[in-house]
């Protein structure tokens, strides 16, 4: 009779731990940066068996595993781009460990569809008090394509020019080391990734 009330509290406890999982995915924790090579949402989830191996192959450690807060993506792989972003490997050791094909069609950078950078103005030393600042720019593998400068007038300034860093959506293929490198520390950053 023990033996059922355990597995009714344990079916009790894990149907309480799907909903919690869903509920969460639903309202809280948001698109989280996926490793290269994945396509979609819904395609990665349906593939990604959770078993680590990207995980392991990335030499640098900037893939980590998604907890049950991440809702649904619980236990897959994801990039937290502030803490350590992608450094777009070469041989992309992360796609090639990856036995299901979650992450796939990965031959050379500009492969890579991670997301897209978003410059925030309000934020950005450069556009918020006219300071210099070009380590988003300079940190970009993909330079003067996915991120070039441009130049404005300083308003009420006729010696001094703007270096305004630009995005180029179709370039960018959100890999994070400009959110990595970002000098803005506040708990909003300068610039972030949108994931695709």
């Amino acid at each position: 009779m023990l033996a059922k009330e355990n597995l009714s509290l344990a079916a009790l406890v894990g149907a309480g731990l799907i909903a919690a999982q869903s509920l969460l995915g639903a309202v809280g924790g948001g698109k989280l940066l996926k490793p290269p090579g994945a396509v979609s949402d819904d395609d990665f989830i349906a593939r990604c068996i959770s078993c680590g191996k990207c995980v392991l192959a990335c030499p640098f450690g900037a893939i980590l595993t998604a907890t049950v807060a991440d809702g649904r993506a619980a236990g897959t792989p994801y990039i937290d781009a502030r803490r350590k972003a992608c450094r777009l490997c070469v041989d992309f050791p992360c796609v090639a460990a990856c036995p299901t094909g979650a992450l796939r069609d990965i031959n050379k950078q500009s492969d890579v569809k991670m997301g897209t950078a978003v410059i925030n103005e309000e934020l950005c030393v450069v556009f918020n008090n006219g300071n210099r600042c070009e380590v988003c720019y300079r940190v970009c593998p993909f330079i003067d394509e996915a991120i070039v400068t441009e130049f404005h007038d300083r308003p009420g300034d006729n010696i001094h020019m703007i270096f305004a860093p630009v995005v180029n959506e179709d370039k960018c293929v959100g890999c994070g080391l400009c959110v990595e490198r970002c000098v803005v520390s506040k708990p909003d950053l300068a610039i972030k990734i949108v994931p695709r």
